[in-house]
């Protein structure tokens, strides 16, 4: 992408940022929501933003601290607040519109605090290749007035990156970390002990070296997806075997690794298939 296009993106989030004056940036230290965070602090002031991070099950702790450290750094005001999603039976049942009944819980929690400090509006980092996923929560989004400058701008998520880049966001090049929810196959019952179990499974992973990978979880049977490239560590003579007694430590009977290697939103493709038509003939 040519600079000056660019640039034409990023001024066109300064001024949906500068038209709502006081925001609420729902803030999970992510590539894209930090970038948003820093276009709103350069352009309203840091008296005029709030950085809010959701805290539950289904976030990593480590991500908690990195929100926290990440806001301080960028000099915003930061508050981490206690989402209810294990409260919601339609949550914890893990239907294909899980992200829904999560996003609802978080946005219901940001308006009253919004209120509660007198912002005017809420924020979210969802870009403009967010918009053809099946990504349920930007339904809940929309009911809760949630802005999206980003998307709006048209930032791809490649333009997020470069930005960040050359704004000197040290998120640039994070890897996409969404809920720990999202490893759990469609249908199996959320519950707190499965995703601690999947984020001490993907944090063995990173401890070896793999920088981005999935746990996903699928009854007792766990199913790794790396890059290719990392292939040959997994499935090295001296590795596996500990992988393999690790995860089964931590409650999984099976441990398998994915051929397809790494790739975002695999869950979602059984969905593909089963709203793809089938040959005749």
């Amino acid at each position: 992408m040519s600079e000056q296009l660019l640039e034409e993106k990023h001024d066109s989030a300064a001024r949906i940022l500068r038209d709502l004056r006081r925001v609420v940036v729902a803030f999970s230290a992510g590539v894209d929501s930090t970038l948003v965070l820093k276009i709103a602090l350069d352009t309203l002031g840091q008296g005029n933003v709030l950085a809010v991070t959701g805290r539950s099950a289904s976030v990593p702790q480590s991500e908690l601290g990195e929100a926290a450290k990440l806001a301080g750094c960028l000099g915003a005001e930061h508050v981490l607040i206690d989402t209810s999603e294990f409260e919601n039976a339609d949550y914890l049942v893990n239907p294909t519109n899980r992200c829904y009944f999560c996003k609802t819980t978080l946005y219901e929690h940001l308006d009253r605090l919004a209120g509660e400090r007198g912002f005017q509006a809420i924020v979210n980092g969802t870009n403009a290749d967010d918009l053809g996923d099946h990504r349920p929560g930007l339904l809940a989004a929309s009911e809760h007035g949630v802005r999206s400058p980003l998307a709006e701008s048209g930032f791809s998520k490649g333009d997020v990156r470069e930005l960040s880049r050359r704004l000197g966001l040290p998120t640039h090049d994070k890897p996409a970390g969404p809920c720990l929810s999202s490893r759990v196959q469609y249908g199996e019952e959320i519950t707190p002990e499965k995703l601690r179990r999947i984020e001490a499974a993907e944090s063995y992973l990173k401890s070896l070296g793999i920088r981005e990978c999935r746990v996903r979880h699928h009854h007792n049977l766990a199913r790794i997806e790396i890059s290719p490239e990392s292939f040959p560590l997994c499935v090295d003579a001296a590795v596996a075997p500990k992988i393999d007694a690790y995860f089964r430590s931590i409650g999984y009977a099976y441990v398998t690794l994915d051929l397809r290697g790494f790739r975002s939103g695999s869950m979602n493709e059984v969905l593909i298939e089963v709203r793809r038509p089938k040959s005749v003939g």
